[in-house]
């Protein structure tokens, strides 16, 4: 116990009072809850949760320390922390540190010691609101009004743009395990470590290129497919990836993304995207698979979905578009993908895509065969050129 207070701010003007936890000082954001009782260190170093003060709702909170190789990035993103019981100590033969030492080595501001269960339910029954907490300089002598005012003055999350602010500076490669089977341009919108791990596992080699990239660079990689990542932010203001991912589709390249990722195959295919009352954050949500009507347990983190018919088929310029997964919760859509009519007559796949997260690091794994379900449509697509009568054709 530090013996220093801290507050959490909403922006409807609830507080909660609680003591320091990380770094001294104030932090602004859009305050989210996510429901998962393991997995922190992935959260944190999700730059999908860039701009977002985190509840957790597991009540202690830091007992597996910090393990350096479980980043997901080279930072923690999170905007802030509100845990209710820190660990006092890490009880982990990987750890090589405490949560709390990471948060004040990063400058992380956090608040701890709060009922977390009363504020879950809040933002549940009022929705993701704008959030600030304050602790040492930052709220000594500060009147209540002025610390709701500098909350209130805080940007919303609709109409953010964000994915530049998180995505890689510069291309680069990562080499595939073994041998070398295809090639595929990654755009990095807020990109995971673990999302090239699953990829160069099953042989592929991964070209990361900044969100900025346009088709010409996508190109010059030669790819054998396309993946948009994850990221955070409003998916309406990626009118330029979105422009990206439609002259992909028109080139016919096989196409696979992940929550940002699938956000934007909405939007490239005419449909619309919408905020969500609270989001889906959290290791513990049920997907249906429409498919087969296997349920699988999965990891999300989004506050954005896409609108699109549950029952129906929609015709674009790219293919037939159809929901191939939803969440069991509330219904929302959690997978598209779209078909085209093969020189044969039948149907074939060229591009697809998930809400939630089949490469999460700290599982659940249901979803882990996505990966090679993408591998699949690789292969297909380059055996299809392979036989095509014009390949090899000098131009």
């Amino acid at each position: 116990m530090t013996g220093q207070t801290a507050l959490l701010v909403l922006e409807d003007g609830r507080t909660f009072v609680g003591e320091p936890y990380g770094a001294l000082g104030s932090t602004l954001g859009e305050a989210v809850f996510s429901t998962g009782m393991t997995g922190y260190q992935e959260t944190l170093t999700d730059p999908s949760y860039h701009r977002q003060i985190v509840v957790m709702t597991a009540p202690h909170i830091g007992n597996t320390g910090w393990t350096e190789e479980d980043d997901e990035s080279a930072r923690i993103w999170v905007a802030g922390l509100v845990v209710r019981d820190p660990a006092i100590r890490p009880s982990n033969w990987r750890s090589r540190g405490s949560l709390e030492d990471r948060l004040t080595g990063q400058q992380i501001v956090g608040i701890s010691g709060i009922d977390t269960r009363a504020l879950t339910r809040h933002l549940r029954e009022r929705g993701a609101m704008r959030a600030g907490i304050f602790s040492g300089p930052a709220l000594e002598g500060m009147p209540p009004a002025a610390l709701l005012e500098q909350v209130t003055s805080a940007p919303v999350m609709s109409g953010a743009r964000l994915a530049e602010e998180v995505t890689t500076p510069h291309p680069y490669v990562v080499p595939a395990e073994g041998p070398r089977r295809f090639t595929v341009a990654v755009v990095d919108l807020g990109l995971k470590a673990m999302t090239t791990e699953r990829m160069t596992a099953r042989g592929i080699e991964v070209h990361v290129l900044p969100a900025s990239a346009t088709i010409e660079d996508v190109l010059a990689v030669a790819p054998d497919g396309v993946f948009f990542s994850n990221g955070p932010g409003d998916p309406q203001t990626a009118d330029t990836q979105v422009e990206l991912l439609q002259e992909v589709l028109h080139r016919g390249i096989p196409y696979f993304g992940i929550c940002f990722g699938n956000q934007l195959l909405g939007r490239a295919l005419g449909l619309q995207t919408y905020k969500l009352r609270y989001g889906h954050r959290g290791i513990n949500q049920p997907v249906q698979d429409r498919r087969t009507g296997r349920v699988e347990i999965t990891s999300h983190n989004h506050g954005f979905a896409v609108a699109a018919p549950l029952e129906e088929s929609v015709e674009t310029e790219f293919g037939t578009v159809s929901v191939s997964h939803v969440c069991l919760n509330d219904d929302v859509v959690e997978g598209l993908e779209v078909h085209r009519r093969a020189a044969d007559g039948t149907e074939e796949l060229v591009a697809f895509s998930v809400q939630y997260h089949p490469e999460a690091a700290s599982g659940p794994h249901d979803a882990a065969h996505l990966f090679d379900r993408f591998v699949d449509l690789l292969a297909r697509s380059q055996q299809s050129h392979t036989n095509s009568p014009t390949e090899g054709v000098a131009s």
